[in-house]
C-alpha cells in the first residue's frame, strides 16, 4: 500500500476526531441498526464499524477498507473493545464474581474495564461463541478489498444498510465517474429492498487538495463531469427514493452533510 494515503487511507484518522459516540451515527434513531446486517464500506480503524456491533444492537457487521494495515488495526480495536466491556452473564444464568460487580456502581458497560487495564496486561482472549454469534464481538468482521475493482458478480442483496463515510471523494478520484458509478450501483445491488444506504459525501471544493497528493490523482481529476452535488440524481436514477438531508455534525473540515436514501 502506498505511504500516502490517496485512497484517503490515513492511519490515526479518529485521533483527528476523537469521540466515543460517533456523531453522524447520533443523528439516527436509536433502534435504527437493531437486528440488522450492515455494511461499512471504507472502515479505516473499525472504530464506527465496532461501535455499531457493540452499542447498536446490529445482528451482523462488515467493515471493508482497501488499506490491510487498517483492517489488521480494527480488527485489534475489536479486541481491545471486548477487553473493556462489561462481562456478560453465561447462558446457564450464573452470574460471576466480576458480573456481579455491576451492582454496586453504575457503570458504562462498554467502558466497564479501565484501558490501562489492558496496556498493562493484554487484552481479554475472546472465547468462542462465549456471548452467541450475534452478539459483540462475533457479530463484526473485517475484509481488505477494493470494493469498486472487486469482482461483482456474486452481489446479492444482502444488506439492511449500508454506509459511506467520507469516502465518496477517494473512490471519484482514483476511479472516474465511472467508478463512482459502478459504487453506487454495487450498493443498489448489495441492499435488500427497503434498505438504507447512508452518505456522507464530500464537497467537490475538497478535491482540490485531496488529488495534490499524487499526480495520478491529479490527471484523474481533470476528466471528471460529474460533481458531489449531482450524486443524488445518480442514486434516484438507480431506484433510490430522494434523500433524507439527515444533518451536517462535526466541527471544521469535519462538518459534512449526513444522507439516508431507501432502496425502492
Amino acid at each position: 500500500m502506498d505511504p500516502s494515503p490517496v485512497y484517503g487511507n490515513y492511519h490515526g484518522y479518529y485521533a483527528k476526531r476523537p469521540s466515543i459516540r460517533d456523531h453522524r451515527l447520533a443523528l439516527l434513531p436509536p433502534a435504527f441498526f437493531v437486528g440488522k446486517h450492515v455494511l461499512d464500506m471504507g472502515c479505516n480503524e473499525g472504530w464506527v464499524t465496532c461501535e455499531i456491533a457493540q452499542s447498536w444492537g446490529a445482528r451482523r457487521v462488515v467493515g471493508v477498507d482497501i488499506d490491510d494495515a487498517l483492517v489488521r488495526a480494527a480488527w485489534k480495536r475489536r479486541r481491545s473493545l471486548w477487553s473493556l466491556q462489561l462481562p456478560r452473564k453465561a447462558e446457564d444464568g450464573t452470574t460471576s464474581k466480576r458480573i456481579r460487580l455491576e451492582s454496586e456502581s453504575e457503570v458504562d458497560e462498554d467502558a466497564y474495564f479501565p484501558i490501562s487495564c489492558e496496556q498493562s496486561h493484554g487484552p481479554l482472549p475472546i472465547p468462542s461463541n462465549a456471548t452467541g454469534e450475534h452478539a459483540f464481538p462475533h457479530n463484526v468482521t473485517f475484509r481488505t478489498v477494493d470494493w469498486v475493482t472487486e469482482d461483482s458478480t456474486n452481489d446479492e442483496p444482502n444488506y439492511d444498510v449500508v454506509l459511506a463515510l467520507s469516502v465518496t471523494k477517494w473512490i471519484h478520484l482514483n476511479h472516474g465517474d465511472d467508478g463512482i458509478k459502478k459504487f453506487f450501483i454495487r450498493v443498489y445491488k448489495n441492499l435488500k429492498q427497503g434498505g438504507v444506504f447512508i452518505l456522507e459525501p464530500q464537497a467537490w471544493d475538497t478535491y482540490g487538495k485531496a488529488r495534490r497528493m499524487d499526480q495520478r490523482l491529479k490527471d484523474n481529476a481533470k476528466g471528471l463531469r460529474v460533481r458531489p452535488d449531482g450524486f443524488n440524481d445518480l442514486l434516484q436514477g438507480l431506484g433510490f427514493a430522494p434523500p433524507q438531508h439527515l444533518g451536517s455534525p462535526g466541527e471544521g473540515g469535519f462538518r459534512r452533510p449526513v444522507d439516508l436514501y431507501i432502496k425502492k
